[in-house]
């Protein structure tokens, strides 16, 4: 099945706005510990309870990252994974899930050297549904947005606290799938979360656009989700899910139960 055939991304955040139910999105890099924890960790992540699931490309300069990604960065690059690693892993990852949506989050260099069109198709033909990319400002990628919309990739962006209502419309433009709000100003992990001010500026984001709108930064456990879930159409949990695996780098059958556990957590407290 073609990835223009079916918008998975799309067709999740229907079904749970249907169900009245918030979207839950665990990220974590993919190749840290070790390249083979990769594919079981997001098959656990399903279980426990993930919509969508957020997959790190390792990049040696993670510039929106904070100490705990970018240890996980570090991390992988010792095993040398690559963009085309993360894409294999995609690909075995679909060979049991046709349904989850999985987006790969990282920075423009691997994917320009690559080259825009040839990493469109190799994307979609591994069965990857959208892209972030971190360092592409939208009044700079056309020719990427044409090349990841003519393989069905959604293009998603980061809103921060401080994009003007004008940008924010000007990503909209050049974004499908879902806007990407940062909650906090800083790194990855960084500060504290202030619920008002990021439902203000949720409320904001949404009468500019038409897509859903996820949040991320700052949530740490099921606490910090469900506030955010009450204001937003989907939570992105990151920095705490990376923290601990890097709490049992010693086994990755210990690092992969502590992560479905807060996954678990989450998951019970955006449906209560």
């Amino acid at each position: 099945m073609s990835r223009n055939d079916m918008n998975r991304i799309a067709t999740r955040f229907e079904l749970r706005a249907k169900e009245g139910r918030k979207l839950l999105i665990p990220y974590f890099t993919a190749g840290d510990p070790k390249p083979e924890n990769a594919v079981p960790m997001m098959h656990a992540m399903v279980e426990a309870g993930a919509d969508l699931i957020e997959l790190g490309v390792p990049f040696s300069d993670p510039m929106a990252e904070g100490p705990v990604i970018q240890k996980a960065m570090e991390r992988a690059l010792e095993h040398h994974v690559s963009l085309k690693d993360v894409m294999e892993m995609v690909a075995e990852f679909r060979q049991k899930d046709t349904e989850t949506p999985v987006i790969l989050m990282g920075y423009l260099n691997p994917v320009e050297i690559m080259g825009y069109q040839e990493f469109a198709q190799s994307a979609s033909k591994a069965g990857v549904d959208g892209i972030l990319t971190v360092d592409i400002p939208p009044e700079e990628a056309s020719d990427y947005v044409k090349a990841m919309k003519n393989e069905g990739i959604d293009r998603i962006f980061l809103i921060s606290p401080t994009t003007t209502e004008q940008r924010i419309k000007a990503i909209n433009d050049a974004s499908g799938g879902f806007l990407y709000y940062v909650s906090l100003k800083g790194v990855t992990g960084a500060g504290h979360l202030d619920i008002n001010a990021v439902q203000d500026r949720v409320s904001t984001i949404r009468s500019l656009t038409d897509l859903p709108v996820g949040v991320g930064f700052g949530i740490k456990d099921a606490e910090s989700a469900a506030s955010i879930a009450n204001v937003a159409d989907a939570v992105v949990v990151g920095s705490a899910i990376v923290k601990r695996i890097e709490e049992n780098l010693d086994s990755a059958d210990n690092a992969m139960k502590a992560v479905c556990e807060l996954l678990t957590e989450m998951r019970q407290a955006l449906d209560s």
